[in-house]
């Protein structure tokens, strides 16, 4: 019981069951967590309505509030050939959570349907919708994406939480060193920032954040994005629609007539848009956008790659920023211990030395995983002039790296060991998140 002072609802529970109750004390997170783990209806459920409330709203509704009660970041609904699985993206991690009987499966998707108002009899064609419902704590922002599979239909539910995602500058989790290079950089009144990293990095939220900080009455902020994940007050979001004709490059165009201070556009695709965001960067407009690099130095060849002329780039380009996202340690379950001398070398090999660092033993506020939430790991390219002339001598991306190496930059690799020093994230994550990224400063 969340609270065993509760003695009405214990003496209800005596007179219902005619057992004795000891009350257990537990808190109201995990009493709803367990619930949603071993609670499931039955097939004769789906044929009976409760309250007026069909089974099929009532587990939805479920599915949503566990999503949301474990800060889940996705809900997929996945059809099998005799079952439907109900999974968790839970800091970056699938978890399967449910198993459903296969019958579940048409009335499942046909709530979800009828909440995001798609055609609910169309089974044949991918589709798309958005849903703002209430869920528990208040409301949430819902991305349906539905595709048709050899099973049936596959849902998966994107939970854009306002409250629990969008934060300021100092919740991102930069390294004293890198917060204060990046906030020089989004505070210059001109240039191209580009914020790089695979999908799921979480560059949207520091696009966000950035414009946060950036959101006062005297400047006029503009984005183009696909989607609009999070509507911001004060903020003039335009949601791409290729369907009539609305594309990035479009919307930048027009944007640029609309006299902005500050552009954001949700991600560069194209050419075309990579030269119109280079153009508008040099008109006295700050850009702000995403590219999917592997480091921030990369980001240098892949704007050429895009066709940009190297002196495009070099007078518009003001930074790059790298990351990803690595998983915490839970604070209810962190341990210090000795590492072993492999261990060790990893740090060493960065000029970091450690008598003791961490890892979660498991518990049941992080379901036995030894992780609770995910932080991410940074680097800071600054555009200097030394770069801006090695570009322009057509020098090597090596060239590059061995400059800034030497000038003392962060790598993402130093951002992440600094920060399994400090007993934040474990060295195992960082190694599993840097495994993916190119150059040395991944080995």
């Amino acid at each position: 019981m969340a609270d065993p002072m509760d003695y009405y609802s214990i003496d209800d529970m005596k007179i219902s069951t005619g057992f004795q109750i000891s009350p257990v004390i537990a808190t109201k997170y995990e009493i709803i967590q367990a619930v949603n783990r071993h609670y499931n209806l039955s097939d004769s459920d789906l044929e009976e309505e409760k309250d007026g409330e069909a089974p099929a709203i009532r587990l939805v509704d479920q599915l949503l509030q566990a999503g949301v009660q474990m800060k889940a970041s996705d809900i997929h609904i996945d059809p099998q050939e005799s079952k439907v699985l109900i999974r968790y993206r839970i800091d970056g991690v699938l978890r399967t959570e449910r198993t459903l009987p296969k019958s579940h499966q048409n009335s499942l998707t046909a709530r979800v349907k009828i909440m995001a108002d798609m055609n609910i009899t169309e089974t044949r064609l991918p589709q798309d919708g958005r849903i703002k419902t209430k869920v528990d704590h208040g409301t949430v922002d819902l991305r349906i994406s539905i595709l048709p599979t050899v099973f049936g239909e596959k849902v998966v539910i994107r939970i854009l939480d306002l409250a629990n995602t969008l934060g300021g500058i100092d919740e991102l989790g930069f390294h004293p060193v890198n917060r204060d290079k990046y906030l020089d950089l989004i505070q210059q009144p001109s240039g191209l920032l580009l914020i790089t990293g695979p999908t799921g990095s979480g560059k949207s939220s520091t696009l966000y954040a950035s414009l946060n900080r950036l959101n006062t009455e005297n400047v006029n902020i503009i984005t183009v994005e696909d989607p609009v994940e999070y509507q911001i007050e004060g903020l003039n979001q335009v949601q791409v629609h290729t369907k009539v004709g609305l594309t990035f490059s479009e919307g930048l165009r027009s944007i640029l007539r609309q006299d902005p201070n500050i552009v954001m556009v949700g991600e560069i695709r194209d050419s075309e848009t990579a030269e119109i965001a280079v153009r508008a960067s040099l008109t006295g407009h700050l850009v702000l956008s995403t590219l999917h690099t592997n480091s921030s130095i990369s980001a240098i060849p892949r704007l050429f790659d895009m066709g940009i002329e190297p002196y495009l780039v070099v007078s518009s380009l003001s930074g790059v920023v790298a990351q990803r996202l690595v998983r915490r340690i839970c604070r209810d379950c962190r341990q210090a211990y000795t590492p072993s001398e492999m261990e060790r070398n990893h740090f060493r090999k960065r000029g970091i030395q450690v008598d003791q660092i961490y890892k979660g033993a498991g518990c049941n506020s992080c379901q036995n995983s030894g992780y609770r939430g995910r932080m991410a790991i940074q680097e800071v390219l600054v555009i200097d002039d030394e770069i801006r002339s090695l570009m322009m001598q057509h020098k090597s991306m090596e060239d590059v790296q061995r400059y800034v190496r030497d000038a003392g930059m962060m790598f993402l690799l130093d951002d992440g060991l600094l920060k399994a020093q400090q007993g934040l994230t474990t060295l195992e994550e960082v190694l599993r998140v840097a495994k993916a990224y190119g150059g040395r400063d991944g080995k």
